[in-house]
């Protein structure tokens, strides 16, 4: 079950990766624009909110790296808390399908570590 937690939680880090890159670098290119559902000039309006949240993607997405990394497993779990959090929010005030697209994998990611020996 540790493999299956840790790919697990890779994804859950990559996908957070993956958002840092939207928000930050293709929030008003056709990539993000389409990915948002943005037209152009609300995309240009909100260029530097979406900049900053996806700086916060990243931070989850360090967190999530270094607790593998250095095997802190209450930290990985912390982050991971932090993600559903996130994502259960996005869904509340944004749009339902991000808690399909941010919390699942990272409540999959959680319960898997339920079941690694510590």
């Amino acid at each position: 079950m540790y493999w299956t937690a840790l790919i697990l939680t890779l994804v859950v880090a990559l996908l957070h990766v993956y958002f840092l890159v939207l928000e930050m670098f293709l929030w008003t290119r056709p990539l993000g624009l389409k990915t948002f559902r943005n037209t152009p000039e609300k995309a240009e309006l909100t260029r530097v909110l979406a900049a900053n949240q996806g700086l916060y993607n990243g931070f989850l997405a360090a967190g999530l790296f270094w607790g593998l990394f250095d095997h802190l497993p209450m930290l990985v779990n912390f982050m991971l808390g932090c993600v559903i959090v996130a994502g259960l929010y996005g869904a509340y005030s944004v749009n339902k399908r991000i808690f399909f697209i941010q919390s699942v994998p990272a409540i999959l990611a959680s319960i898997a570590w339920w079941f690694v020996p510590a």
